[in-house]
């Protein structure tokens, strides 16, 4: 073991014994796809011993990496190292994620991963069993099965892992195998008798598990049944593997037959006559709970935090639990499976009530306890409720006992039925928090992982349905919110329904207009559950409700929700918060709320019913006011000096302040979504709310493109296409084309650009002298110097240019100038474009202006194409990165890749090119990975590495070759001479 003794600060803790998750001072990180997470997988499980890169690659890809593993490698562990220390300054060596020698290792105490904690207290067991402290051991045993919270290594890929995961869940196993064995040395028969059933039906050949299930039924009394697991274990041990049960289960077959006495353990002897009529049976104790499900799926943690918790009912004050969480999110199915975990150890009886806290009629305290004096044996009641709680506590301070109040409405209800003793304990449901409680432990129950409710699925469809159609079922799941009322509705549904795939159930579950009216089966139903918390809403409540889902995103900031219901953010906060106590909104982070997914589906079925269209637009509008003109206040911030597109809907108000281009750049990445939802919302309205929206998407792209979210911009960008046309929006019309224009192109769809941007400029008066215009021109130039025809593109270049000085633009001057320099040395005249690349350099560091200065730095190193552009594109790479622009830092590297290679550098140009072939894939961005593959591939022939090298030149070229640009010709003249001349030796 190398972990470090003492923990470090910040407080690390990762899992691996279920999904890979980790958190740091208690929040949860994000720790990227799951090829990055197997990476951290693998440090995790070496214990803090390196592991060499090609170790990581064989574990991560197996015997078929992919060209560009290792940079890919280098970019996950980047990233992880910016996850785990997101507080270390950029020149100080990791603490945690180090590099050693030709590889990586991750050093973290042993108490901060799951699995070794697992480990210890395996051992810690064995060693109290060996002591003969029998509870202790089975105490210890509970813990450590508790911390697997799902399948081990959850979805991580590759051939490591699947070993890991093969190791850990046989450890699982073993363990759990060896608490139940405890379990019956301690007289838990009856207890293990389920888990037993469920263990050996997914490891039907371990004969130990057979040989306790036969023990725990025999004690149980089931002695016919106990010989039948015998009778049905050696038929398959034949039919399988040809051999006959081992000696354990054989032995244990002959001592049942036998009716050994030394099977039963030591029993309390029987009262004699007197002693039972001196002593009359007393009434026996309440156990009210209801039946647990056999099909309970994950929450493992949980289960072991919230048993813990109510096991210590010794303390100075009665332990009240509290469960609060959406309607089908499982708080009673958890509560009640949890009680019956525990309920050993309330000897004294278990009480349980519905109280109905969600209907229309909830239950009367003083009725409640009128009930459960009676199950305590009172027969005549008192009549307050006063006198009945006061019976009720003196009736309770003598025992030890559990109380289950299910589904309450809220502190007041269930404050009579806690007791006063602090030997019984309370568990409370409800879909509010029941903050009045002093002292309750208050837990909020959320939707189930991916993993657990795919399991839960799995089990109630069948395990073969869910393997023959895996991705059809992660999308049935996720389309219930892994809600698990909503995933047991649908599971059922498919049961019931044998003719149908699960790719069938998908497909209806697809359409989110109809997806509520799918989850339904029989009296079951989410819209019906939902409903509940929703007419408990006040007006002012239920409106916004309605109003806050008119915006699709994930999650909102408070600023936007003030702008939907038209209040200050004092208000809107405070109604919020009302939302969220009531659990028909979440907020995870103070100040930013969101909806699960199906009480958005819910909310807009309900603007739908209600039907207030002036209202709802009215809330759009207010919302548009708000972004539109922050989204000037940050490209004011990220790029002074420039000049922006005129609003075609000029916004009301001033926006909220961006006063730097930091704060303008969180903003826009924390707001991505927002922005975008709120112009999928208002293209589908009147053109008042569409043309302020297609502004903000301009606005939007002109700061930066992101290629991944191509195709959604492209649905929104069709849909205001239809509308405008529909209206005759002429100016409408002009800026939906520029913008699909702009999109196609960082979509590497140049014919498609060209096409929408001349479709665009038909749109506007030729005389025109704006900036739509300005920029309509420019990347139409851009376009054409693209597919190598420099003398078309160099008229719209000389026209935006002039433009941008009647509208006075340096810093575009200076962006058109140097494009130009780029037409200029296509036509061959070099001298001339390094002259003018050059200049606008100089504009641009004149304007202090960081994007200007990047996107001038990198055209200047296209335009010199030899060792001379190394520095300059070097300083572009560290512009985009401050700048937060990965896909202009593809394309830097790309450049800077082949510029090292002039330089004869081609081992550092290898490693610049595979950095930015991890970048161009995560991009989705064609043209970068065809620079990436022809840079890299011209290196690795250089290095001597003639197979990988000639792989991505032909990947290079067919990437040129699909887009149409001229780049295509001379990785076509590299792969050819490769054929025809000798492969020179290694340099010595």
């Amino acid at each position: 073991m190398e972990f470090r003794e003492t923990p470090p600060a910040p407080a690390l803790r990762f899992q691996v014994l279920g999904p890979v998750q980790a958190w740091l001072d208690g929040r949860q990180l994000a720790l990227g796809s799951p090829q990055q997470q197997a990476v951290l997988t693998m440090l995790l499980l070496h214990a803090g011993r390196p592991v060499t890169t090609q170790d990581l690659v064989d574990g991560l890809w197996g015997d078929r990496p992919p060209t560009q593993a290792v940079a890919a490698l280098r970019t996950y562990v980047s990233r992880l190292r910016t996850v785990i220390e997101p507080r270390r300054e950029v020149r100080r060596p990791a603490e945690f994620l180090v590099s050693v020698a030709d590889g990586y290792a991750l050093h973290i105490p042993a108490e901060a991963l799951d699995v070794i904690v697992f480990e210890n207290l395996a051992v810690e067991a064995a060693t109290a069993r060996g002591a003969g402290d029998l509870d202790n051991a089975h105490h210890l045993l509970v813990r450590s099965l508790a911390l697997f919270a799902g399948r081990p290594l959850t979805g991580v890929p590759g051939p490591y892992a699947d070993s890991q995961r093969q190791r850990l869940a046989e450890r699982q196993v073993s363990v759990a195998e060896e608490r139940c064995a405890v379990a019956l040395d301690i007289g838990l028969h009856a207890e293990v008798v389920g888990e037993l059933n469920a263990l050996t039906a997914e490891h039907p050949l371990r004969e130990r598990l057979r040989e306790l299930l036969m023990l725990a039924l025999y004690r149980c009394g089931r002695q016919a049944e106990a010989l039948g697991v015998y009778t049905d274990t050696r038929k398959l041990l034949i039919d399988e593997l040809g051999v006959e049960p081992g000696t354990g289960l054989s032995a244990m077959h002959s001592r049942i037959l036998a009716a050994d006495p030394a099977l039963v353990l030591p029993a309390i002897p029987a009262p004699t006559p007197a002693a039972r009529e001196e002593n009359p049976a007393p009434q026996p104790a309440p156990a009210q709970l209801p039946a647990d499900v056999s099909d309970f799926s994950g929450r493992a943690e949980m289960v072991a935090d919230l048993s813990a918790v109510l096991m210590s009912a010794t303390g100075q004050a009665v332990v009240v639990t509290s469960l609060a969480g959406i309607g089908g999110v499982g708080k009673t199915t958890l509560a009640v499976h949890v009680a019956h975990r525990v309920r050993t150890e309330f000897p004294d009886g278990q009480l349980y009530v519905d109280l109905r806290g969600a209907g229309a009629s909830p239950a009367d305290p003083a009725m409640v306890l009128g009930d459960f004096l009676h199950a305590l044996g009172v027969t005549e009641n008192p009549d307050s409720l006063e006198q009945r709680a006061a019976l009720y506590r003196s009736l309770l301070a003598s025992r030890r006992m559990l109380i289950l109040l299910d589904n309450a409405q809220d502190a007041e209800q269930i404050r009579p039925l806690i007791p006063g003793v602090s030997s019984c304990a309370v568990l409370a449901t409800s879909r509010s928090r029941l903050a009045g409680i002093p002292g309750a432990h208050l837990v909020d129950v959320e939707e189930l992982t991916p993993e657990e409710a795919l399991a839960l699925f799995s089990t109630i469809v069948g395990e073969q349905r869910v393997a023959a159609e895996p991705e059809a079922a992660m999308a049935v799941v996720t389309a219930c919110g892994f809600l698990p009322l909503a995933v047991r509705i649908a599971a059922a549904r498919l049961a019931s329904r044998p003719r149908w795939s699960v790719s069938d159930l998908a497909r209806r579950l697809a359409d989110q207009r109809r997806r509520l009216d799918e989850l339904q089966l029989g009296n079951l139903a989410v819209e019906t559950t939902i409903g509940l918390g929703y007419g408990q809403l006040s007006p002012t409540e239920a409106r916004a409700f309605r109003l806050l889902a008119l915006i699709d995103s994930p999650d909102f900031p408070l600023a936007a929700a003030a702008a939907l219901l038209g209040t200050d953010e004092r208000t809107a906060e405070d109604v919020a918060e009302a939302l969220v106590e009531a659990n028909m909104l979440e907020c995870f982070t103070p100040g930013r709320y969101r909806y699960h997914d199906l009480l958005r589906l819910y909310a807009q079925r309900q603007n739908e019913r209600v039907g207030d269209t002036e209202q709802q637009n009215a809330a759009v509008r207010r919302l548009l006011n708000l972004l539109l003109p922050t989204m000037y206040n940050a490209a004011r911030a990220i790029e002074p000096d420039d000049q922006l597109p005129e609003p075609l809907s000029p916004p009301d108000g001033p926006g909220l302040p961006l006063p730097t281009s930091d704060a303008a750049r969180e903003w826009l990445r924390s707001e991505n979504a927002v922005l975008l939802s709120s112009v999928e919302t208002a293209v589908c309205g009147p053109s008042e709310l569409r043309r302020p929206a297609v502004d903000l998407l301009i606005l939007l792209y002109s700061l930066g493109a992101d290629p991944t979210q191509g195709p959604r911009v492209r649905s929104i960008l069709e849909v205001a296409d239809r509308n405008a046309q529909l209206t005759d929006d002429t100016a409408g019309l002009a800026r939906v084309h520029f913008a699909i224009g702009t999109l196609q192109s960082v979509t590497n769809d140049f014919q498609g650009a060209e096409r929408s941007l001349r479709r665009s400029l038909e749109f506007q008066t030729s005389g025109d002298m704006t900036v739509l215009r300005s920029a309509a021109t420019n990347t139409l130039g851009i376009i054409l110097s693209i597919g190598n025809r420099p003398a078309e593109a160099l008229p719209f270049f000389e026209q935006a240019l002039a433009i941008s000085r009647v509208v006075g633009a340096p810093i575009g001057e200076a962006r058109l100038i140097s494009n130009i320099a780029r037409v200029q040395q296509r036509l061959g005249m070099t001298e001339v474009a390094v002259s003018s690349a050059s200049e606008a350099v100089a504009a641009a560091r004149a304007s202090k202006n960081g994007p200007c200065l990047a996107d001038t730095l990198y055209q200047l190193g296209v335009v010199l194409a030899s060792g001379e552009a190394v520095d300059h594109l070097r300083e572009a790479h560290k512009l985009y990165q401050a700048q937060q622009n990965p896909l202009w830092e593809g394309y830097t590297l790309a450049r800077l890749s082949s510029s090292l290679l002039a330089a004869g550098q081609q081992a550092e140009a290898a490693e610049t090119a595979e950095e930015s072939l991890a970048i161009g894939l995560e991009m989705d961005s064609a043209y970068c990975q065809g620079l990436a593959n022809a840079a890299l591939g011209e290196a690795l022939l250089g290095l001597a590495q003639p197979a990988r090298g000639l792989a991505c030149l032909r990947e290079a070229h067919a990437v040129f070759t699909r887009l149409g640009v001229p780049e295509a010709s001379p990785v076509a003249d590299l792969i050819s001479q490769q054929h025809t001349e000798p492969f020179p030796p290694p340099a010595p």
